[in-house]
């Protein structure tokens, strides 16, 4: 049996490039899609804020879900970081086209968050809710086993309830059918995946947040 050549690249890095490739394939596969027309949104619209920032969010949460990934060999916890990678990337992908097709910037020059501004006391001052900080995913990179699960599932938590936020922030201010449409299941879909990760908190008798 020939032994696989080891992997010298770091983590970290090794990380950027299959979650560069991932957003690059996804991309590609919906840039098909026709969203131009007279209701187009502006590079300065709550719509495309909100895809920018939350594209921004998510690959927080696709960085973080392959670092547990790495960590653990339980079933339960890599199937959940499974499911979060392959439904952000898709949904970073296609945040990616409609900034394309809506010709606005993938980075507001006026800095981020101002879309939401007003909303739950945050935007306007670049903080994005739910943010692991630098010290924490710096922890998750050195965890291991139990320990990285729990601080995983923690993190991404706090992280699913900024997204909701967030979701919820642009709900309040668009009528346009495909953001509404794609920020209603981020809504429904990470609320879900809260209740299922403090579930999982619960049976490994670690904190819940």
């Amino acid at each position: 049996m020939t032994e696989a050549a080891p992997d010298r690249q770091p983590r970290g890095r090794r990380v950027s490039l299959i979650l560069a490739a991932l957003v690059a394939a996804v991309a590609a596969a919906v840039a098909g899609l026709s969203l131009s027309g007279p209701d187009t949104p502006g590079p300065d619209s709550a719509e495309a804020g909100f895809a920018r920032d939350m594209s921004t969010h998510h690959a927080q949460a696709v960085r973080m879900s392959f670092l547990v990934r790495d960590a653990t060999e339980d079933a339960e916890v890599r199937l959940l970081a499974y499911d979060i990678i392959n439904t952000q990337s898709a949904q970073i992908g296609m945040m990616t086209a409609w900034l394309d097709l809506w010709e606005a910037p993938k980075v507001d020059p006026g800095g981020a968050m101002r879309w939401m501004s007003g909303h739950g006391g945050h935007g306007g001052g670049g903080t994005m809710p739910g943010m692991a900080t630098r010290e924490q995913l710096k922890r998750l990179e050195t965890a291991r086993g139990e320990d990285a699960e729990a601080l995983f599932l923690q993190l991404m938590i706090a992280h699913h309830r900024g997204g909701v936020s967030m979701a919820q922030a642009v709900l309040a201010r668009t009528d346009h059918d495909h953001v509404e449409r794609l920020a209603r299941s981020m809504v429904d879909g990470q609320k879900a995946e809260i209740d299922l990760m403090n579930g999982m908190l619960r049976k490994r008798g670690a904190p819940q947040v």
